[in-house]
């Protein structure tokens, strides 16, 4: 390992370690983000408030989608722009229905329990990464467009979150 003067190289290891794993692979990559969607989506279905988002039908592949949208959010491939739609398409199907914030605090509520229901007890600080995600993710990027889908832009990109919370270019 090449030596950078006044850091300890044990100190670069963990610095290098930690920047070459995504949240995408720490989180067991693929398999892990569809383990995590699938337990997600099923305590929705089963909460009083959220599964109302639902109450009209959802899209057959839903978990597939959100995982690769997840998958593609937290560092992996473009898996779901490349197969499904874009940013834009995805704030659409989440805006003009006015604010609620109620069901918003449930479905993170939801989503902390999907992580223990995959067995993430052990890793506070991916634990806790994922949380902030979602919880940005529901309450900033999805609710910015409460009055009509209409509004949201297109050509939207979808954000990109990493150990340190949002990556801005």
């Amino acid at each position: 390992m090449m030596r950078t003067p006044g850091v300890l190289p044990g100190v670069l290891a963990l610095w290098h370690a930690r920047e070459m794993q995504s949240v995408y692979d720490a989180v067991g990559g693929d398999d892990g983000l569809r383990r995590l969607a699938h337990a997600w989506h099923e305590r929705v279905l089963a909460d009083e408030v959220v599964s109302h988002a639902f109450s009209h039908g959802f899209h057959p592949e839903h978990t597939e989608r959100l995982a690769a949208y997840w998958i593609e959010a937290l560092g992996g491939p473009a898996a779901y722009t490349d197969a499904y739609g874009t940013e834009s398409s995805v704030v659409r199907m989440h805006s003009g229905n006015g604010p609620h914030e109620e069901m918003d605090r449930r479905a993170i509520a939801c989503f902390d329990q999907a992580l223990t229901d995959i067995g993430l007890t052990e890793n506070d600080r991916l634990r806790s990464v994922l949380y902030d995600y979602f919880a940005w993710a529901t309450t900033v990027s999805m609710t910015q467009y409460t009055g009509s889908a209409s509004d949201v832009p297109a050509g939207l990109s979808i954000p990109r979150w990493s150990w340190d919370g949002l990556v801005t270019d």
